[in-house]
């Protein structure tokens, strides 16, 4: 069986081909500047040169066309024909409560999704536009929709309930969601395979750390808490994105800047986080490369960082009761031995213990833990691709 799986962002579209036979990736590649100048596709067929295809790409829909066309191309492609396509999985970034699971989408599903917008307004839309593109042009084949907020409909009311009004969270839906359920889903289900338990018998906290950053309390299999709230913003300190800040902030800017509520809001996504701290980039690359060569706002960001996520820990062992295993994924997550390191350090009371030699790894599967630690501490590279190709089939071949 293979399955397409779709992520389209307002101007780029990111794909796979996958086998599920053996869960292997046939062809990925990435669409981008949609509806832009300079518009192309870098297609990587597996045990293939990567192509890259420049050509003008009006919308999703002709984005879409090149990488079909890409896929069955004699030279470049991985099928002979789009009929051995058998289903196509779609990433959608909201689903608000409707959604708890992955579902295979219909007009119904279509509405729902729309509705959401408000709630994703930069990121349903051109979700939407991914799915009507297809809809378009494989009109016979079955479509399924995997929601990043879904994973963490499980929190229980006390966990996602904001402290204001009851009345606004029945009128206006406003509530913690949580996003990153795929990745959360994914790393904490390897987690209780690599360590040959029962995930039903264990309690993970995952660590999704990226330029946008997410941590997850996930017990007995189930999210029960996570640190990202009605939008992305809430939680830890991101590339660009706050995190948690006294909300009286807001009204303070707007007085003493003579600022708008959009410049605000500009200035909590786009402004802050590491690069507003450290002056020198969203990147962790480059805050750790600053920070080594004496840069103290730098070197101020990172432990910055440390913090907050050492901080979601200690509360979700609270929360949990118990800790069996944390696991760290994501580009920094899984790159970035120092970062780890400064998180779990000062953790030893809980029974968290990092061994540094074994922590000396990038990119790839390890348990990086101390013998004596009573907590397993893995590394699990993330791969929300293969997640919605396994929901995609298990809807599909029902």
């Amino acid at each position: 069986m293979k399955i397409l799986v779709i992520n389209c962002g307002s101007s780029s579209l990111k794909y796979q081909l996958i086998d599920m036979t053996k869960e292997e990736v046939l062809a990925k590649g990435l669409a981008e500047r949609i509806g832009i100048d300079g518009s192309r596709v870098e297609h990587k067929p597996s045990g293939k040169e990567e192509v890259v295809i420049e050509k003008p790409m009006k919308d999703h829909k002709v984005a879409l066309e090149i990488v079909i066309n890409a896929l069955v191309n004699p030279e470049h492609g991985v099928v002979e024909s789009m009929e051995e396509i058998n289903a196509v999985g779609h990433r959608v970034v909201h689903g608000g409560e409707k959604f708890a699971e992955s579902v295979i989408i219909d007009d119904e599903v279509m509405k729902a999704i729309e509705e959401c917008a408000d709630l994703a307004p930069l990121h349903n839309p051109p979700n939407m536009m991914g799915i009507q593109a297809c809809k378009e042009l494989m009109p016979n084949v079955p479509m399924v929709a995997v929601f990043d907020t879904a994973f963490h409909q499980t929190m229980p009311k006390s966990s996602y309930i904001y402290a204001l009004p009851y009345e606004l969270y029945e009128k206006y839906g406003i509530r913690k969601y949580g996003f990153h359920g795929t990745s959360h889903k994914y790393v904490s289900n390897r987690a209780a395979e690599i360590l040959g338990k029962n995930i039903e018998d264990l309690n993970i906290i995952t660590c999704h750390l990226g330029n946008g950053a997410s941590l997850a309390a996930v017990k007995g299999g189930k999210s029960v808490d996570t640190s990202m709230g009605f939008t992305p913003l809430e939680g830890l300190a991101m590339g660009t994105r706050s995190g948690d800040i006294d909300p009286a902030i807001v009204p303070f800017l707007m007085e003493k800047e003579d600022m708008t509520l959009d410049e605000v809001n500009n200035l909590l996504n786009k402004k802050s986080g590491v690069l507003g701290i450290s002056g020198v980039s969203s990147d962790f690359r480059d805050i750790e490369g600053a920070a080594e060569n004496g840069n103290e706002r730098a070197q101020l960001a990172l432990d910055k960082f440390a913090s907050r996520v050492k901080k979601y820990i200690g509360a979700y062992a609270a929360l949990m009761g118990r800790v069996d295993a944390i696991v760290f994924t994501a580009g920094l997550g899984e790159n970035s031995a120092e970062m780890r390191e400064k998180i779990c350090e000062g953790l030893e009371f809980m029974g968290i213990e990092l061994n540094k030699d074994k922590n000396k790894v990038r990119g790839k599967e390890a348990i990086v833990n101390t013998e004596s630690s009573k907590v397993k501490i893995l590394v699990v590279p993330t791969n929300e691709e293969l997640m919605i190709a396994r929901d995609t089939k298990e809807l599909v071949v029902k």
